[in-house]
């Protein structure tokens, strides 16, 4: 039985993993085989013009001559703030959208609370301030803002009680979702299959350093300098974080070349760290990731694929 028989019960095929993985090229290459388009949740490929930064690789989107369909890429100005709020209700409308047309999606992309957002369903409300309960609150610590939030239940992000304002947002939003528990994303009841693609920690470090030395060669300090060229401040840069911050930082003379490179090569390898260990947290809360070996062939990784759906 051909793979696009196989996987038809899936609503949602996810394809996840750590930056430097290969996700990409494997997720359109399951796109061919499946018929399917490609839905990205890639909290930094929604930017236009931030492409060899961002990892977009778009001729991986070429298989056999076939263009695979991409869909919540390149889809809002550098400087917007995008959310995960609104990459949901994006990914809502693109699912949708392909569902009247008869065709399935795969989620691709290492940004795991987009992921979530997709996969579990969240209710994510776009919540108005409580002036009131904010005057409560106002006075209190951030350990006693800390305290209230976690009352609510699982604490999803820790940053959220960083700061003061942050963990203010938090406990209005938290509240917010208690007073409203009804609402429904639509994602709640698709069929879905989760699959990661993995290399062990020294092969994942070799392949971002290798990464970063093609991507510094093939215009990515080129990328920056239009993006600050064409008006976008460096602030904004800045907070994009990794590539765009550490060579927005060179640019200004702020570091040198030899310094942006050990820099970003360090904070690239924390991040992806920290990619595995948000995924590793999804295991452990209930979500089944069948993981691929990354050093498998195109073919064996396709093959094992239908090995993990014959075996369900």
């Amino acid at each position: 039985m051909q793979l696009k028989e196989l996987t038809e019960k899936y609503d949602l095929i996810t394809v996840l993993g750590a930056t430097a993985g290969g996700k990409t090229s494997f997720a359109a290459q399951l796109a061919y085989h499946t018929n399917r388009d490609i839905i990205g949740a890639d909290s930094r490929q929604v930017y236009r013009r931030m492409d060899i930064g961002t990892g977009k690789d778009l001729d991986d989107y070429i298989v056999n001559n076939k263009k695979i369909r991409l869909h919540l890429v390149d889809i809002v100005e550098p400087g917007y703030k995008y959310n995960v709020f609104e990459y949901q209700q994006d990914f809502i409308k693109v699912y949708k959208k392909l569902k009247n047309e008869g065709k399935k999606a795969i989620l691709c992309g290492g940004s795991g609370m987009y992921i979530e957002s997709i996969i579990n369903a969240y209710k994510l409300l776009k919540v108005p301030e409580n002036e009131k309960l904010r005057k409560q609150l106002d006075e209190k610590s951030i350990d006693e803002l800390a305290k209230i939030l976690i009352a609510y239940g699982n604490l999803h992000n820790k940053t959220d009680i960083e700061d003061k304002e942050r963990a203010l947002r938090a406990i209005e939003i938290a509240e917010y979702y208690k007073q409203n528990p009804d609402r429904r994303t639509g994602l709640e009841n698709i069929s879905k299959l989760v699959l990661g693609i993995k290399f062990d920690r020294d092969s994942r470090r070799r392949r971002i350093t290798e990464r970063l030395k093609y991507r510094l060669e093939h215009g990515m300090i080129d990328e920056v300098k239009n993006l600050l060229n064409s008006g976008v401040p460096a602030e904004t840069l800045i907070y994009y974080g990794l590539e765009y911050k550490f060579i927005t930082l060179y640019l200004l003379n702020k570091i040198s070349y030899n310094e942006m490179f050990s820099k970003l090569e360090t904070a690239i390898r924390q991040f992806s760290k920290r990619q595995m260990t948000w995924f590793r947290r999804m295991e452990r809360q209930g979500t089944k990731i069948y993981w691929l070996d990354g050093y498998m062939s195109m073919d064996e990784k396709l093959e094992r694929v239908k090995e993990i759906v014959q075996s369900q």
